[in-house]
């Protein structure tokens, strides 16, 4: 495979301007750039380098903002290896001396298991885990507001499912394996394009329970918003089954189109763990919550206290799982520092294609609290104002269940969401004060 760096700079190259952004690179080498500092430079060549510079992100029509430059992306750089042979490890560790140099890494590929998945033939409305948080109350004063976009990234949304249908406004695939060994894996694997087709099933799932229409299922939890489906995760076969899998890289700018694109709320029901270098996301993320988008993450499902990202992510929505009854799920991860809880366990909602499937998992809870979020945001925006992350946080800690008299609990944060207590506070609240909880 040609190999790719990327590199974080104390500060940007004075030629910025000219460097394209890679996923534009990839499909058209027209303009390229091959230096990008001195040391840089002299590194790679030292190695026997061939490489040409872009973007990691994309500048907006009018160039960087300051929130962009002030989280670095305008300064975070791939580096395109022209090149087949592995970057020794100590190549990396010179470039990282480089004193202009902030961070620099080599791609990883992460994999992203799924749930046990039960193919399911549904028979019409049935009994809903959201009616377990509320959700009936809620659907009474809203079902959402089309201009409330909710960002699923994740392997994609079939776009033409019956419980789908009219619900993507915008979508974007941004999974490009270029150069890599791509034999076990499925489906569409290269140059990123505008087609998320979902060929796992593990998108569609989520997206119906943020979204579902409600045809031959329970509506999802914000049926009345619409979604931006972002496709990071391609399907890899292994000896256990289909996973999803991608570069953690790729992501990266999936998060700033949803962010660009008007979203309010973005979902991951995805997370990796920290092996070294920054963490995963931590730029990008820190910049959508710094343009008042709300981040729901799930928190994993090993059941142990392993940090996965970009759950773990300060300011991000990390979302444990738990029964109709409220019960923790065992399998509910708890080493990011959880915010609240949601139904996780044998969920119903949209598949692959036109199917239905039930599903476990925090990859299930996530979505229950995006789309509770897109409705808080809804009824906030039929009073003409937005809520954001710090007055969406501040409601799930007022609101929630809680276990026990803790204010915090590991396993569970704030407790099991309650959309009658969230809308009863957030219409207390308005009424009282004449205008909504701050935003950010």
């Amino acid at each position: 495979m040609k190999h790719h760096l990327v590199l974080k700079l104390r500060a940007p190259v004075a030629e910025s301007e000219g460097i394209p952004d890679w996923q534009v690179f990839i499909l058209d080498k027209s303009r390229t750039v091959t230096s990008l500092t001195p040391g840089v430079d002299a590194v790679l060549h030292a190695d026997r380098r061939d490489f040409w510079v872009t973007h990691e992100y994309a500048a907006g029509p009018e160039g960087w903002t300051e929130s962009e430059r002030r989280h670095g992306l305008d300064r975070t750089y791939r580096i395109v290896l022209d090149s087949t042979a592995p970057v020794p490890t100590g190549t990396v560790h010179r470039l990282a001396r480089l004193p202009e140099v902030e961070e620099v890494h080599q791609l990883v590929v992460a994999r992203s298991p799924i749930p046990d998945t039960d193919l399911f033939t549904p028979l019409g409305g049935t009994s809903s885990s959201a009616a377990s948080i509320g959700a009936d109350f809620a659907h009474a004063l809203t079902s959402g507001r089309p201009e409330v976009k909710v960002a699923v990234l994740d392997t994609g949304i079939s776009p033409r499912h019956p419980e789908l249908t009219g619900a993507v406004a915008e979508a974007r695939d941004f999974v490009d394996l270029t150069g890599l060994d791509t034999t076990s894996f499925l489906g569409d694997v290269l140059e990123a394009d505008d087609d998320p087709t979902d060929e796992l099933g593990h998108g569609t799932h989520v997206a119906g329970i943020i979204a579902g229409r409600g045809v031959n299922m329970e509506p999802g939890m914000a049926s009345g918003c619409r979604l931006m489906a972002g496709r990071v995760l391609a399907t890899l076969q292994t000896g256990d089954g289909p996973q999803g899998a991608g570069i953690v890289d790729n992501i990266n700018p999936a998060i700033k189109w949803a962010v660009d694109h008007g979203a309010a709320v973005i979902n991951m029901s995805v997370g990796i763990r920290h092996t070294g270098g920054g963490l995963p996301h931590a730029d990008v993320i820190a910049y959508a919550l710094e343009q008042g988008v709300t981040v729901v993450a799930a928190a994993g499902n090993d059941g142990t206290p392993t940090k996965y990202y970009p759950g773990a992510l300060p300011g991000v929505i990390a979302v444990g799982a738990c029964d109709d009854e409220g019960r923790i799920a065992p399998f509910s991860s708890y080493g990011a520092n959880i915010t609240v809880v949601a139904p996780g366990v044998r969920i119903l909602s949209s598949y692959a294609g036109t199917g239905y499937a039930v599903a476990s998992g925090t990859s299930q809870s996530s979505p229950h609290v995006a789309g509770a979020v897109a409705l808080l945001e809804s009824l906030a925006a039929d009073h003409g104002q937005r809520l954001g992350p710090r007055g969406v946080m501040r409601i799930l800690h007022h609101t929630s269940d809680r276990v026990d008299a803790r204010d915090r609990d590991r396993q569970s944060g704030f407790g099991r969401i309650n959309l009658i207590d969230a809308f009863k506070w957030l219409l207390g609240t308005y009424s009282a004060s004449g205008a909504m909880v701050p935003a950010n």
